[in-house]
């Protein structure tokens, strides 16, 4: 699976925007799916994941309720719509699949492809 993010830029307090992933390759449909973070002198943190059979999703605490996961395994899309956004969401936003286990995780060494990253930066 090839992964390339876009949808990243800068966007105010308090606002929204959404990121997209696109995906190559036949196992996306069965890939469990997940967004992950890194800021700036930060490790890498998870965002959201959402399994590929039933589609469930989970949530990091600090962006439940802002953020929603989404997939589309027609499109081999994976999306993450992002509202209410606040400084401390700055980041480098990657997508990343999980080809070895239909089990959905948090964890980022469980997960087998990522894609490049895209930047969001939220000023205050």
């Amino acid at each position: 699976v090839q992964l390339q993010a876009s949808g990243g830029g800068l966007v105010q307090a308090g606002g929204s925007l959404g990121l997209s992933c696109a995906a190559s390759g036949r196992t996306f449909s069965a890939s469990v799916m997940g967004w992950f973070r890194q800021a700036p002198g930060k490790e890498r943190e998870f965002v959201a994941t959402i399994t590929s059979i039933d589609a469930t999703t989970y949530y990091a605490d600090s962006v439940k309720g802002r953020f929603t996961i989404a997939r589309d395994n027609a499109r081999n899309r994976l999306y993450l719509q992002m509202n209410s956004l606040k400084p401390e969401d700055t980041a480098v936003y990657y997508c990343a699949a999980r080809s070895r286990s239909n089990i959905a995780t948090t964890l980022s060494y469980e997960y087998d492809y990522w894609g490049q990253g895209t930047l969001v930066t939220v000023s205050s």
